[in-house]
């Protein structure tokens, strides 16, 4: 311990012998402050000037301030070699053998839009169905014109649209396709065109980007019981349960008739929840026969032949499937919720 009534020369000595000393930074740094400090013993004696008569002062302070600047070298000194141990043990414990096989990282999952997108896809080509795609920026023919949705037509409001400078657009759904599968190939027809469609919309049950599927059947002899069979089989399919449905009439320009599609709540099962809002059913498709005037846009006999199409929201269906009350935790990349699907 370095006593304050030592002379300086005494104490330079015994200072540095407890510096030498100090095992760790903690200890180093008491040290300094026991000498340095503002109570420290060299402070102190620097205090002590003020007593003095000039001359008397001046020699006393360069002798305070020799000492001082003695036992800050051999402070520095100490601390240098206690962090080059410090770091030494640091390598020393974090080295890493390169030769060692690495430990790999971990398999991630499927988004639950992919999972349930595809789980789609199979169940309609096990129906007999092919996968189409199309263009997300389309012209106004394929998107309203074709389907019977004119400039004029009032159907024009149910589409809040993305429209670019040059009159192109986002596609609102993904009947485009439709139409563009019908320029092409002839009857008869199977098809389902999933992909993303954009409409400006965004709550907890909506989101300007979503995902949709539609599927659209043309040959001779079509009917609306043809549509309801085959819809019924695919929800019970992707729900995998007895699920009940009903179609209620609706609109659609470019069907007719037009409906909706009901199914009993997935979640009660039909005896009302907070999901179904208590009513048993949850609205989950729009459908319809094939409006001739879309046949006859695309040279198509409407006298020969007939269809259905039916469309619906892959990311509503992937709520309801995994019991999801906020559509945005979809797209929002949380690992914590993501890790569940995978």
């Amino acid at each position: 311990m370095i006593d304050s009534a030592q002379d300086l020369p005494s104490l330079v000595d015994a200072a540095r012998v407890e510096i030498g000393g100090c095992a760790s930074i903690d200890d180093l740094e008491q040290v300094r402050v026991r000498l340095l400090g503002k109570k420290g013993v060299i402070t102190e004696q620097l205090k002590s000037l003020g007593a003095m008569d000039p001359e008397a002062k001046k020699a006393a302070g360069a002798r305070i301030n020799a000492a001082k600047s003695a036992i800050a070298a051999a402070l520095d000194a100490r601390r240098a070699e206690l962090d080059a141990q410090v770091l030494a043990t640091q390598l020393a414990s974090d080295s890493i053998d390169v030769t060692l096989p690495g430990r790999g990282q971990p398999i991630g999952g499927l988004h639950p839009l992919t999972r349930v997108r595809r789980r789609i896809e199979q169940i309609f080509r096990a129906a007999g169905f092919s996968v189409a795609d199309g263009p997300d920026i389309e012209d106004d023919w394929h998107n309203f014109e074709a389907l019977n949705i004119p400039a004029n037509h009032p159907a024009r409001a149910m589409h809040d649209t993305f429209y670019f400078p040059d009159g192109r657009l986002l596609r609102t759904h993904t009947s485009p396709v439709q139409i563009r599968v019908l320029e092409e190939q002839k009857p008869p027809i199977r098809v389902i065109v999933p992909g993303r469609v954009y409409r400006m919309d965004s709550d907890m049950t909506h989101t300007p980007m979503f995902n949709q599927v539609e599927g659209l059947v043309i040959d001779e002899g079509i009917t609306f019981a043809n549509l309801k069979a085959v819809l019924h089989g695919f929800m019970q399919a992707l729900f995998e349960r007895d699920v009940k449905m009903r179609l209620r009439p609706s609109y659609f320009p470019f069907t007719e008739p037009s409906a909706e599609v009901d199914i009993s709540c997935v979640a009660c099962g039909g005896s009302g929840c907070r999901v179904c809002k208590q009513t048993g059913w949850l609205e989950v498709a729009g459908c319809g026969v094939v409006h001739p005037n879309v046949l006859r846009a695309v040279n198509i006999d409407p006298e020969k032949y007939t269809g259905y199409a039916f469309g619906m929201g892959i990311d509503r269906l992937t709520m309801l499937r995994y019991d999801v009350g906020d559509i945005r935790m979809y797209f929002e990349n949380d690992l914590r919720f993501l890790r569940q699907f995978a």
